[in-house]
């Protein structure tokens, strides 16, 4: 094993989540991005596994050595427990356990919920002052409760994917599942608020939250244009409809850059550098959206003539923000990426090799996150040690258990 390389030294400070304890208990990414969420800023999560399988995400791209590198940022900081819940043991197991948890997570449907008798009703029983986050695809309650979902319905569901493309080509979808990332933060922070209200009052609280929800709330224009007169917001593929010029321009090295002159100075300094002429001829945004494709064509050729960095540096020295399109390769690379600490090395036990993933965000003046340690590399890593700290069972006991296959 490699000594940890400079800078890679992990904060040994308690997070200020530290004594929140937390039962997830849902898979695949939305619900679980919640839970890691708080597990990143201290509180104790352990995730509820089925036995044998464990949670689907372990099979996800990218693999190393066969074994799912996505599965080890998207539940790191967490400790795994296998737990058959669809059967009497597994279930009571459950339930002790819950004695023991301020917030429960899940992703179950309704009705599934309901049958394995894990529905908010049941668990409330054990403890009165229960949190739990239900994120499910549809919600609780509507004619489409009982429907699956994944991150792609839900973007449809909720006209993402209507305004994603090009006006002359079907929508496409962004590269990464929005809706579950937006769906984790917001359970994340829907949490925090029942925690924060449960220390003001002692009452408990269940969260039900859809996943189409949060990109609903984000597609502000989107909806209360349509409630305002009735009209339709439409694909505008890399152009800002309400904004011109605000695009994605080519660069001399093959690259690209986005230029968004969302002010009125902006776009001034903006024709002074590529040609003081338009300023006279487009003197509002108004004007500018009607002619949108004559303006972009004068600034994809001044934007040709230079390469990517010397052009964001220049705009940036002109007052005009511009921003790179980055690969993987050029985050790496980047000195803001590293001066902000945004990506850092995690030395995983199992794979024995360090491995490079997003740091917890935010940045605070005296808060800091935990430790960040991988996912669990195998489901019930932590069954044996959980069991016996929280529930008291001993070895030959759990070894009955684990022969029966409830954990």
């Amino acid at each position: 094993m490699d000594a940890p390389p400079a800078g890679d030294t992990a904060n040994t400070r308690p997070g200020p989540l530290s004594g929140v304890r937390v039962l997830d208990a849902s898979t695949i990414l939305a619900a679980p991005m919640a839970a890691t969420l708080l597990a990143e800023f201290g509180a104790e999560v352990i995730k509820i596994e089925q036995p044998g399988e464990g949670d689907p995400l372990r099979s996800f791209r990218p693999l190393r050595r066969g074994q799912s590198l996505h599965w080890r940022i998207t539940n790191r900081n967490k400790r795994s427990l296998t737990l058959d819940l669809r059967r009497p043991p597994g279930h009571s197991l459950f339930c002790r356990l819950v004695r023991h948890a301020d917030v429960v997570v899940v992703n179950f449907r309704p009705q599934t919920l309901r049958r394995l008798r894990l529905d908010y009703a049941d668990l409330k029983a054990v403890r009165d002052d229960l949190i739990m986050l239900h994120l499910s695809a549809f919600g609780r309650t509507g004619p489409y409760a009982e429907r699956p979902g994944f991150a792609r319905i839900a973007e449809a569901f909720a006209g993402l994917a209507y305004l994603t493309g090009y006006p002359d080509r079907p929508p496409v979808f962004a590269g990464y599942p929005i809706a579950d990332g937006l769906a984790g933060i917001h359970g994340a922070f829907a949490i925090m608020l029942a925690l924060r209200h449960r220390d003001r009052t002692g009452e408990g609280q269940l969260i039900d939250l859809a996943l189409y929800e949060p990109l609903l709330r984000l597609m502000e224009d989107f909806v209360i244009a349509h409630g305002a007169d009735g009209s339709v917001k439409e694909r505008a593929g890399t152009a800002q409809p309400n904004i011109a010029p605000n695009n994605l321009y080519p660069t001399e090295d093959g690259g690209f850059v986005v230029i968004p002159a969302s002010t009125e100075a902006i776009w001034r300094r903006l024709a002074a550098l590529v040609d003081p002429a338009l300023l006279e001829r487009y003197p509002s945004n108004e004007a500018r959206l009607s002619h949108r494709d004559a303006i972009d064509a004068a600034i994809a050729g001044f934007t040709r003539s230079h390469p990517a960095d010397a052009l964001v540096t220049l705009c940036a020295e002109a007052g005009i923000p511009c921003g790179k399109l980055n690969s993987a390769r050029d985050i790496f690379a980047d000195p803001q990426i590293a001066a902000r600490g945004n990506l850092q090395r995690v030395f995983d036990p199992s794979l024995g090799e360090w491995l490079t993933m997003q740091s917890p965000i935010p940045h605070c003046s005296t808060l800091a996150p935990a430790p960040v340690s991988p996912g669990p590399a195998a489901p019930g890593e932590h069954s044996a040690e959980i069991l016996r700290d929280l529930l008291g069972i001993e070895a030959e006991e759990y070894d009955a258990l684990r022969a029966e296959g409830i954990v």
